[in-house]
């Protein structure tokens, strides 16, 4: 059965009419769904969402074969063809697994609504990446004036969270490219904003990219970057040799007690210990060996 489309969107499709077509139909809570040949249906050149992830695709092709496709997708008559107002993604798992019909609301949208729609129903449905969703934000805005706390209440976002993903916007172009390939997280994007230097910002962000940092390490990386008093002092020859000869096997040990990555920061004298963990199962196991070692 298909889903109920989201608040947002039934706002908007309130006052729309439906086309009038001979398809096979299915009331779903006062919309028409149709069973439309996907044949007949053509994605939208002007797509807000231009990267669409391969293994994110494939977890939904997996879906939709065991499920249906579960939402409707949104469709406009172009000529003989149907263009995709919203649903881009369900319409490419679909016709990549064989389907011939997916279920659509058909509606006679102008285009000046077809743009608003789109980017609503990807703002509330589709996996965007941070940059991919800042963009979004700004257009919605910038079509009809929202401020923050309208476009906020629109989309059923907190208002911070519109500030904080507009700010991402203000990120250098190639940093921005990183966030789209999801090489970092929105959560890199937001520690490097502060950086205003672009090199140093596109330095960060690579040295970050593929996992090779967490967030919480950039986070410490720019803020003693922004703040160099407060960074920890670097050590000399000497004491790097006695921090290897005496501190290195402590370390050692502690990964091999708790099974996980252990870093430590400082001297003998002053420093910090950082014990990762990567989920709640695993912050759970530590917390057992701990108990345990009281």
């Amino acid at each position: 059965m298909a889903k109920r489309i989201g608040k947002g969107l039934s706002e908007l499709l309130a006052n729309i009419e439906d086309e009038r077509l001979s398809a096979p139909v299915k009331v779903v809570e006062g919309e028409n769904v149709y069973q439309m040949e996907i044949a007949n249906i053509e994605p939208n050149p002007d797509q807000p969402r231009k990267y669409f992830g391969e293994a994110a695709q494939r977890e939904l092709e997996d879906s939709i074969r065991v499920h249906g496709v579960l939402q409707p997708l949104i469709l406009v008559k172009r000529g003989d063809k149907y263009m995709i107002v919203a649903g881009e993604r369900r319409y490419r798992a679909a016709k990549a697994i064989g389907l011939n019909t997916v279920p659509a609301l058909v509606k006679q949208i102008d285009d000046s609504m077809i743009r608003e729609i789109s980017l609503i129903e990807n703002l509330q449905r589709e996996n965007l990446n941070a940059i991919e969703e800042a963009e979004a934000i700004d257009e919605l805005m910038r079509m009809n004036g929202y401020t923050q706390d309208k476009l906020a209440a629109r989309i059923g976002k907190a208002r911070s969270s519109v500030a904080n993903t507009l700010r991402l916007l203000a990120l250098d172009d190639e940093v921005k490219s990183l966030v789209r390939q999801d090489r970092i997280s929105a959560g890199h994007a937001r520690a490097l904003v502060p950086v205003t230097d672009r090199e140093t910002q596109i330095d960060f962000a690579y040295q970050a990219a593929d996992g090779e940092m967490t967030v919480r390490e950039l986070e410490l990386k720019v803020r003693y970057y922004l703040n160099p008093d407060k960074a920890p002092r670097k050590l000399s020859g000497a004491e790097k040799v006695r921090l290897s000869a005496e501190m290195r096997g402590f370390v050692d040990d502690m990964k091999r007690i708790f099974s996980t990555k252990v870093k430590l920061v400082g001297n003998e004298n002053k420093g910090r210990i950082y014990i990762d963990y990567y989920n709640a199962d695993d912050l759970q196991r530590i917390y057992e060996l701990m108990s345990k070692l009281k």
